[in-house]
């Protein structure tokens, strides 16, 4: 779509199925991810197509992506199974555990500031924003804000300066019969410092 609103191309898949979700955008680079099936796929360069990077039978439900600082490699939020990292080359997908050793599940949407990705966590009520930092084999997590609750998380960007949350989608009304929202979804500002740590806590 333009900045007019004017569709200038539909893009999809070649072959299968195809249930478009969450967009990111860094360096050039698009990518879009697909709940359905768990693949993430990146437009090419034509602007015309896009090809997988995480390809069919490796994730199950695939939500936020954010491109590392090196633009090499995706960091894929997979609902079900965990945070994973992909080779935009390779193709090949690697899920990095918490602290514990355990899967980060939960996670929709995802942006990265510097070497720190923020995830919206909506796998419970409330939900919550974290700050994920990667280590060797894996990520160490964490509240970005202690305390801070947000009822209905979904969606989350990074504006150079401001982490902006949609902190109440409304989606577990939505899909309701007869569901009708009567007004915006409020969007939570976190403004950042220079190493991406919120001004105010």
């Amino acid at each position: 779509i333009d900045r007019g609103g004017k569709v200038r191309t539909r893009i999809a898949p070649f072959v299968g199925e195809f249930h478009p979700g969450d967009v990111s955008a860094a360096n050039g680079e698009v990518f879009v991810s697909d709940s359905g099936n768990g693949m993430v796929f990146r437009l090419v360069s034509n602007d015309r197509a896009i090809m997988a990077v995480v390809l069919p039978g490796v994730g199950k439900s695939a939500q936020g992506t954010a491109l590392d600082a090196s633009g090499t490699q995706l960091v894929v939020a997979d609902y079900s199974q965990g945070i994973g990292i992909t080779g935009l080359q390779t193709f090949k997908r690697a899920l990095l555990p918490r602290q514990d050793g355990k899967p980060l599940r939960g996670i929709d949407g995802l942006a990265r500031c510097g070497d720190t990705w923020f995830g919206v966590y909506n796998g419970a009520v409330p939900g919550r924003v974290l700050s994920i930092r990667m280590r060797p084999g894996g990520v160490d997590y964490g509240e970005l804000i202690e305390g801070l609750e947000l009822p209905d998380p979904t969606q989350i960007a990074f504006d150079g300066k401001r982490l902006l949350v949609v902190a109440n989608a409304g989606w577990a009304a939505a899909g309701k019969p007869g569901a009708v929202r009567t007004e915006g979804a409020p969007i939570l500002a976190i403004p950042l410092s220079k190493d991406c740590t919120p001004l105010q806590r």
